[in-house]
């Protein structure tokens, strides 16, 4: 069994029109969201074996408040995770290590929600939260999936229970 945390990075700024999209921080409800879903991580004993985290600024800054939490955690930033396709983000999946047995990926949308929404199947998955999710993934939301594989390598659309879905709002 292996586990996926997929967490959108939290809401963006727009503030500074000449930043590059790659350099946008957050603004200070995504702070305030960043730091809550932390909370949550915390608070239901989430602890990846792994963070894959996109080199943008704004999933770094989701990352900082995360790594509050998980202080263990090995975490590996890479700019190739900026705005990949759902099908790139399998493929980093994919080649991860056996031994890794859990992992959160923080990145964007539309991969992020493509990839949950294409893992997950819709005969073990909590349904209430797969039809959340499948309406929309806003920023900072975080899906829970439990893939019932030995490798990564074995890791297919439609091979993923999700167990949860949480959005900010859910828990102000």
């Amino acid at each position: 069994m292996k586990l996926l945390y997929l967490l959108r990075h939290a809401k963006s700024s727009w503030d500074d029109p000449s930043l590059d999209d790659f350099d946008r921080p957050l603004n200070p409800r995504g702070q305030k969201a960043a730091r809550t879903m932390a909370r949550y991580i915390d608070r239901n004993r989430i602890r990846p074996a792994l963070i894959l985290c996109s080199g943008a600024q704004r999933t770094r800054e989701t990352l900082a408040a995360v790594k509050t939490v998980l202080p263990e955690t090995e975490i590996l930033i890479e700019d190739r995770l900026y705005e990949a396709a759902w099908s790139d983000l399998l493929d980093r999946l994919s080649d991860l290590p056996q031994a890794v047995d859990s992992v959160m990926l923080i990145g964007h949308n539309p991969g992020i929600e493509r990839l949950a929404s294409s893992l997950a199947n819709s005969r073990d998955s909590d349904k209430t939260a797969l039809a959340t999710l499948r309406e929309k993934y806003p920023s900072g939301a975080l899906s829970v999936l439990e893939l019932p594989i030995a490798t990564w390598r074995d890791v297919k659309p439609g091979c993923a229970r999700l167990a949860s879905f949480v959005r900010p709002r859910d828990l102000e």
